[in-house]
């Protein structure tokens, strides 16, 4: 069979690919689509679909980018009992899943020395509460966690880019998909609420100097929380 790249099949994927660079390879995609036999055009095509379907919920709240995921360095000598505690989200990529405002995350070693996982929000006026499982992916890079929020669904990346354990941590997860693509997330966090504009804008920084795209960053709001939580 030949092999085909179905990059092109995602049209968010392809909106966002502006580059001449980015137009050779899905010209290059095409052809080959073309030039592939009946049958095993109608196997690629099938195959395109079933994984277009599989991302619309990754692509219709976030912007895929052609490759594979970065690869930035995370902090170095990273303590997991110092990092654990309450963080509250100052700054993210959107994701779908984050809709509400007042966002925070508890980390609690559990007795396994897995981590339990506890985000929060605020939506409509009623506080909503996940719980997940969080764990240490290679013992080589302890910053590079792994986390759950489902028995039946593998680790994501949680991997800690920065932190001073005891004012903000960057955090970024991305998951690439068959090296075509990938989609990220990433959170600047404060052990506070609020961060100075100054402050928000080093730590960004921090992101785009590892050739992680922060356009699309926007402030999360945590204003008048603590009345309601």
């Amino acid at each position: 069979m030949s092999e085909i790249s179905c990059s092109f099949v995602t049209k968010a994927a392809i909106d966002k690919a502006q580059s001449h660079s980015d137009f050779s390879r899905r010209q290059t995609s095409i052809q080959k689509l073309q030039t592939a036999k009946g049958s095993d055009r109608v196997v690629i095509m099938k195959s395109c679909v079933a994984l277009a379907l599989l991302l619309v919920p990754l692509v219709t709240a976030q912007v895929p980018h052609w490759g594979p995921c970065p690869e930035p360095s995370v902090q170095p000598a990273f303590n997991l009992k110092q990092f654990l505690g309450r963080w509250f989200e100052i700054a993210r990529l959107p994701a779908q899943f984050e809709r509400g405002r007042c966002i925070e995350t508890n980390f609690t070693m559990k007795s396994d020395s897995s981590i339990r996982v506890v985000s929060s929000e605020i939506l409509k006026g009623e506080i909503k509460r996940i719980e997940g499982t969080g764990v240490t992916e290679d013992m080589k890079n302890p910053a590079k966690l792994g986390i759950t929020y489902s028995y039946v669904l593998p680790y994501t990346p949680y991997w800690i880019l920065s932190t001073d354990y005891v004012n903000t941590a960057l955090v970024y997860s991305c998951t690439d998909v068959l090296r075509f693509f990938h989609v990220d997330f990433a959170w600047i966090l404060s052990r506070s609420r609020s961060l100075p504009e100054a402050t928000v804008q080093k730590l960004r920084q921090t992101f785009e100097n590892n050739n992680i795209d922060m356009t699309r960053m926007v402030m999360s709001k945590q204003m008048g929380c603590e009345k309601e939580l």
